[in-house]
């Protein structure tokens, strides 16, 4: 029999709040104030990445010119700031959020952003629905490794087979997938390919808890071996 939901772990940026635009706007800002143009060659390091990240690639770009730590203190600045005007959940979180709370299904917010970025979307997405909150810098390394999922799992108390992972960006998906927990992939600006033990939908209006509790189960361990077929709202 599959095993019950035990837990969802939400990335935040680009998966519950519209905030992946402000972050590109704050790096191409801070592209062109050296100089420089963001291209499709710089998203895998910006998209899902820690702001140190993309600061010590923008660094390497810049040649010479400023240093990662002053870089990351400037972009910090740069999206905070904009977060802080601008705040947008995107459809279908805040039922989606709300359905999960209703059905007592405990939640975490696993985020490659800084604290003071967390917070602020947590005034407005509603600190009390989650168990537990990561930030960047609160573990030893942050996403792509596993080590943000593995805190919240700890947090938790749970098995990353019986949770639920929502990441939008490549580098989210590998940090929960290291972690082996399933993984529903809601794409914001960089696609995501289907892969084992992963689901692919367009938006969060297509996700309700059944869907959840139906994935919580890998498919290998499935009687049969069958991949699990999701029945997904709206198509």
């Amino acid at each position: 029999m599959p095993a019950e939901l035990q837990a969802v772990l939400f990335d935040m940026d680009g998966t519950l709040v519209d905030t992946e635009r402000l972050w590109k706007q704050a790096v191409e800002e801070e592209y062109l104030g050296l100089g420089l143009v963001l291209t499709e060659a710089d998203l895998p390091h910006v998209i899902g990445r820690a702001i140190e990240d993309t600061a010590a690639h923008l660094a390497s770009r810049a040649a010479g010119r400023a240093g990662p730590l002053q870089l990351a203190a400037s972009l910090e600045r740069r999206f905070t700031h904009l977060v802080r005007g601008d705040v947008v959940p995107l459809p279908g979180a805040e039922d989606l959020l709300a359905a999960l709370d209703a059905a007592g299904v405990p939640m975490a917010l696993v985020s490659a952003s800084t604290r003071p970025v967390v917070d602020t979307v947590l005034a407005t997405l509603g600190r009390h629905r989650f168990t537990t909150t990561v930030a960047a810098g609160e573990t030893p390394r942050t996403k792509p490794f596993p080590d943000p999922y593995q805190a919240a799992l700890t947090t938790l108390g749970t098995t990353p087979a019986a949770c639920v992972a929502i990441e939008d960006s490549p580098t989210g998906i590998a940090s929960a997938e290291a972690a082996h927990c399933t993984v529903l992939a809601v794409p914001s600006l960089t696609p995501v390919p289907p892969a084992p033990h992963r689901t692919v939908v367009h938006s969060l209006l297509d996700v309700n808890v059944a869907l959840l509790r139906r994935l919580a189960t890998r498919p290998s361990e499935r009687p049969g071996g069958h991949p699990l077929r999701p029945r997904i709202q709206g198509g």
